[in-house]
């Protein structure tokens, strides 16, 4: 069995955006959108700054640390994506007899009239994720971080969940239906 002695990860940087590195293990990364930062800490695994971009580094790598430097790649692929482009979750309404109403009041989600309830059904809005409702049964979710707009869409989502009904017949409910 042959065993790597490094394995190296390239995250590249484009136009516009820039890295900063700390040494107490956290990295900033700041683009147009605005700046993101994480912490990245691992005593076997080591972040560098090339010219071009940054270099996950990890040398006489076992099994878990190859997989944490594959995970700190994707997330500064995501870090650098969201400081560009931003992340972006659909979602839309689904009823078939109760017309539901979507709003957001602060840093909650509020559906009213979900199968006639009367007590309204809410989901927490993290901080950093942006929530819009359109032509009153679609929502969109947006910001850059990919984890705080993806538990947003999820905490909305789940907020209109099933219960005691058969599933397959009572499939009201708000769903993702698109991720850009």
């Amino acid at each position: 069995m042959v065993q790597l002695d490094r394995i190296d990860h390239l995250v590249l940087l484009p136009d516009g955006v820039s890295a900063n590195l700390s040494e107490d293990g956290d990295i900033t990364i700041t683009g147009s959108g605005g700046s993101l930062t994480r912490s990245f800490i691992h005593k076997k695994i080591s972040v560098l700054q090339d010219g071009s971009g940054l270099i996950v580094r990890v040398d006489l790598p076992r099994r878990k640390e190859k997989a944490i430097a594959g995970t700190w790649n994707a997330h500064l692929n995501n870090m650098v994506k969201g400081v560009t482009d931003g992340f972006t979750y659909r979602l839309k309404a689904v009823y078939s007899h109760f017309p539901m109403t979507l709003k957001v009041e602060g840093n909650n989600f509020v559906v009213n009239n979900y199968f006639g309830e009367r007590v309204p059904r809410r989901a927490d809005i993290l901080n950093g994720a942006t929530v819009k409702v359109q032509n009153k049964v679609e929502v969109v979710v947006s910001g850059m971080d990919r984890e705080v707009v993806g538990q947003t869409a999820a905490n909305i989502e789940r907020s209109c969940t099933v219960k005691n009904r058969d599933r397959r017949v009572f499939q009201d409910g708000i769903y993702l239906v698109g991720k850009e």
